[in-house]
């Protein structure tokens, strides 16, 4: 099943990313009312109507696409967290953050963007990623290479002695413990700053704009598309103990994902030495 799927028409699961945007997440840019943005789990974790909406738009039309998969959304997780265990299961699982970079969203800024990606035993298999304020979307498929907007991009590597552009877990999303696991990076040789939309942060990556991420928590909406379009752009992606990042959860953290294995090594290695 899984196979035919992705050897047929994947542009259909484009049409029906850019159609969730459409109908509602771009209406309530810059429109959103005091009542559409609720705190999750504090000031920093919002939800909108956009968030919650799109998210239902999603996966109606993909389990439409791929009859008997199911659909790990990061406002159904939410609701219902054992709608996670699916990503355990036999069946395809598309993964789904609706709006990544909900703050940019409710802020008015275009730095934001819907992130798809389908699965199959913890293998991601094919990601979309549509920053749909900046009308820009990215599609990695295992094997086939990345591109962005129908052009393939390349990671590349950056120059020997440059100094390493990194973006890191925000502040606001970490606890102390995190934090020192993470002042690794404020070291000599590396320019370390705070994430903003982790999908655009990958999507950097990918085409050579930013070195490396580093992240301190595994949610698979956050990063099951852009660990595959880093990974089919060239780069590379690892955790704490060297190992590949799993989407199932269960990793030694912090992780990485960079423009090659250089680049991978010498952020874990300032990783390594924080922790």
């Amino acid at each position: 099943m899984i196979d035919d799927f992705l050897a047929g028409d994947l542009t259909e699961v484009e049409a029906a990313v850019r159609a969730a945007a459409a109908a509602e997440i771009m209406p309530r840019y810059r429109q959103l009312a005091a009542h559409e943005i609720v705190e999750k789990n504090g000031p920093h974790d919002l939800v909108t109507a956009a968030d919650r909406l799109a998210e239902e738009h999603l996966t109606a039309s993909l389990s439409r696409l791929l009859p008997g998969s199911a659909v790990v959304g990061e406002e159904a997780v939410h609701a219902d967290p054992k709608v996670y265990e699916a990503l355990g299961g036999e069946a395809p699982v598309w993964i789904v953050d609706p709006v990544d970079g909900t703050r940019q969203f409710v802020r008015g800024e275009p730095g934001f963007c819907t992130l798809v990606a389908l699965a199959h035993h913890g293998e991601i298999l094919a990601s979309w990623t549509y920053a749909a304020a900046l009308d820009q979307m990215a599609v990695a498929v295992r094997g086939r290479g990345a591109t962005l907007d129908g052009a393939p991009i390349r990671s590349g590597s950056p120059a020997p002695d440059a100094v390493l552009r990194v973006a890191m877990s925000h502040p606001d999303y970490t606890t102390d413990a995190q934090k020192r696991a993470l002042r690794g990076l404020r070291t000599e040789g590396i320019d370390a700053r705070p994430c903003g939309s982790a999908g655009l942060e990958y999507l950097a990556v990918a085409r050579g704009d930013l070195d490396a991420l580093a992240f301190n928590w595994e949610f698979a909406w956050d990063h099951a598309a852009g660990l595959l379009l880093v990974t089919e752009a060239g780069g590379t992606q690892a955790t704490l103990s060297g190992a590949q990042f799993r989407i199932t959860g269960g990793n030694d953290l912090p992780f990485t994902a960079a423009r090659d294995r250089g680049t991978a090594e010498r952020v874990l290695a300032a990783l390594r030495a924080g922790a």
